[in-house]
């Protein structure tokens, strides 16, 4: 099975992700971008900030994305749980909020790099404006974070649209929840798939 687990900045992917890898001591703890030796190269790419053009940069994320789908997803999925921090849903919603690349664009340019295979379940881990306000206050801030929480809450909004626009199966989960029961939750739905 291949699930992801999406979010804005201090959501709490990472905690939730290595308490899934406790309770599936086997599965492949994989990422997007950058989980393989070509997608390191070109996320620190795009972290340079090289591209003049989104379009280039968005292009650049899907070469990741194929590759990590041919290397890591396509050979483990019928063997292995496969836990992605982030999936093409968080491409997909950066894209629709930079509003320069058609939605049928980005869907059929996500099907043409992924070979049509998603994630079976996504869990975006929300947060309401007042949370994610509070942890950015009590942590040095990224570039992305420092762009803002009306920003980060409009990419929410838009993976929640991007996983609908996929065809995915999207599970909320409110992030401020305790992590004990933020883990529950996804071991559930998960055991409720499988």
């Amino acid at each position: 099975m291949y699930i992801a687990i999406e979010g804005i900045d201090t959501a709490g992917k990472s905690t939730q992700i290595q308490a899934l890898a406790q309770h599936y001591t086997n599965a492949i703890i994989t990422k997007e971008p950058g989980a393989t030796s070509i997608g390191k190269e070109i996320r620190e790419m795009v972290l340079s900030a090289r591209t003049k053009s989104k379009k280039a940069e968005f292009l650049l994320f899907l070469a990741d994305r194929a590759e990590h789908i041919e290397e890591v997803i396509a050979p483990n999925i019928d063997k292995k749980m496969i836990i992605s921090d982030r999936s093409a849903v968080s491409g997909v919603a950066y894209a629709l909020v930079q509003g320069n690349i058609s939605k049928k664009e980005l869907v059929e340019l996500n099907n043409f790099a992924t070979n049509n295979l998603y994630p079976q379940k996504v869990f975006l881990l929300r947060l309401s404006k007042e949370e994610l306000n509070y942890r950015l206050s009590q942590k040095e801030l990224d570039g992305i974070e420092l762009r803002g929480s009306a920003y980060l809450l409009k990419i929410q909004d838009a993976i929640k649209e991007a996983a609908a626009l996929l065809g995915l199966e999207l599970v909320e989960v409110d992030a401020s929840l305790k992590r004990e029961e933020i883990t529950s939750i996804i071991l559930k739905n998960i055991k409720s798939k499988v």
